[in-house]
């Protein structure tokens, strides 16, 4: 059975992400495993599609572009399973601090809101 082929339109759709985004992001060299039709134009695969849902999962999470490159590479290497393990527990630890941060705004933001309730700034009957 033939593997199937998507353009970037319909990865752009299927995805999110803008055509020239998903160009940005080859350009930079997140997508290694990248195919290109006789014509030039990049020729996605379910694969590629899940490289770029991580790749926008790291991204939304604040990994810096330089440091996905870095990881994508590595995902390319089979005997990098290490180096690969320890970017993705430093980027959790990352992450769990930023809900521990986010946490605490929230606190603060529902004790102020609860005040102004009591006082009746922003809760007039």
């Amino acid at each position: 059975m033939k593997e199937k082929w998507y353009g970037i339109k319909q990865v752009s759709k299927c995805t999110g992400l803008t055509a020239s985004a998903l160009r940005y992001y080859d350009k930079l060299g997140l997508m290694p495993q990248l195919n290109r039709d006789k014509a030039g134009r990049r020729c996605f695969t379910q694969q590629d599609i899940c490289w770029i849902q991580l790749i926008c999962c790291l991204k939304n999470s604040k990994m810096p572009l330089q440091e996905i490159r870095e990881f994508m590479q590595l995902c390319m290497k089979e005997d990098a399973c290490e180096e690969r393990k320890k970017i993705l527990e430093k980027h959790k630890n990352f992450i769990l601090k930023q809900i521990e941060q986010l946490q605490c705004s929230l606190c603060t933001i529902d004790y102020k809101l609860a005040h102004y309730k009591e006082v009746g700034v922003f809760y007039k009957q």
